[in-house]
């Protein structure tokens, strides 16, 4: 029996709802990242004067443990509360590279941003797309694997191990890692006596479970989730570096904004210091705070069985510890991502340790590597 026209009507309604969520994932995926909730859902709004007039600072971060500084800073207002009345407009990305793209098309100012993707940026630029301004955090990545697939070190051949992308800093990791093995991968497709899939965060832990993957090199807190889904931690990064220390998130910014407004980013950096103080001295509070801008950006908050070894494997500090970035940007040699890197030039930490001294704080090195 045809159809009557309120019954046309309900199923062309019908269909354009269903068709909501698709619409919603093409939309997200235009651009160089994806946006989360509104940060006036969850943060102070921007309030009081606007730092030299400026409506707004653009700034990108990654919804990782290891980009606790933003997750927090932003979560607690703290980094807006330096800012008075010029608004925070966050962009949430997935690896290095996509975000420094974003940087480069004046589609974010400041980002929170791995090594290897600053090192990349700024050499193919020669120099004069961006500065790290600042550290953030050290550690947070490991090597989780199936253990029934692979039970040591020695097992890693003719299996399938993931990185978020190609050139990110875990990327460049793992290919150093595996090249120092003897193991042999081609850099662009990743085959080899590894394959090495470079695959978004988000879906590495479903890929996993599911058996298509043997491993991951990642950060937190995926890696806690390979964990949570039955994984095991084969080699902890920290292990492979002195003291167990290294960069693996810093603070960089566009020179052009740099130039042009200093005391924003200054404001940014005074927000940067004040949140790694209350981060370390209020633990389990920012620990609560990353969680929740975790949940506003993606719509679920980490359990406890992930976000509470995510947590612990993740050190804060304002140190962007600059000699490891040269011993990063030797990996990225080595793993043929990079030719002749550039790295004078790539650190200016005079606001940063302005910020420190007025803090009473020891300024910190930049290991020759600063501008002039």
């Amino acid at each position: 029996m045809p159809a009557t026209r309120s019954t046309q009507r309900r199923r062309r309604t019908i269909a354009a709802v269903a068709a909501l969520p698709l619409l919603a994932v093409v939309l997200g995926a235009c651009g160089y990242g994806s946006e989360g909730e509104k940060d006036e859902k969850v943060a102070p709004a921007a309030e009081g004067e606007k730092i030299g007039g400026l409506d707004e600072v653009k700034i990108g971060y990654f919804a990782n443990i290891t980009h606790a500084t933003a997750l927090v800073g932003l979560q607690e207002g703290l980094i807006q509360k330096e800012l008075g009345g010029t608004k925070i407009k966050p962009q949430v990305f997935n690896a290095g590279p996509s975000e420094i793209e974003a940087l480069n098309a004046g589609a974010i100012d400041i980002g929170w941003i791995g090594p290897s993707p600053s090192i990349n940026g700024f050499t193919k630029s020669k120099g004069q797309n961006l500065r790290i301004i600042s550290g953030s955090a050290s550690g947070g990545v490991s090597l989780v694997v199936n253990p029934k697939k692979i039970k040591s070190l020695d097992d890693l051949k003719g299996k399938r191990i993931a990185t978020p992308q190609l050139g990110n800093t875990q990327d460049v990791a793992l290919l150093n890692y595996l090249s120092e093995k003897g193991l042999k991968v081609d850099t662009n497709t990743g085959k080899g006596d590894v394959t090495v899939i470079r695959q978004d965060n988000k879906q590495i832990p479903a890929s996993f479970e599911a058996g298509s993957l043997d491993g991951a090199w990642v950060p937190e807190p995926t890696a806690s989730k390979l964990v949570a889904g039955g994984g095991s931690v084969l080699l902890d990064e920290k292990k492979l570096w002195k003291d167990g220390k290294f960069v693996i998130t810093n603070v960089i910014v566009s020179q052009k904004f740099l130039k042009e407004h200093p005391d924003v980013v200054e404001a940014v950096l005074r927000g940067s210091v004040k949140t790694n103080a209350w981060i370390n001295e209020n633990p389990d509070d920012a620990k609560a705070a990353a969680n929740a801008k975790l949940k506003a950006d993606s719509g679920a908050a980490l359990p406890p069985e992930v976000i509470d070894p995510a947590w612990k494997n993740v050190d804060i500090t304002d140190d962007p510890l600059a000699s490891t970035l040269s011993v990063s940007s030797e990996h990225a040699v080595k793993a043929g991502l990079l030719e002749d890197p550039l790295l004078d030039g790539i650190y200016d930490l005079s606001l940063l340790n302005k910020v420190l001294k007025a803090d009473g704080k020891p300024a910190i090195d930049d290991a020759g590597l600063g501008a002039e």
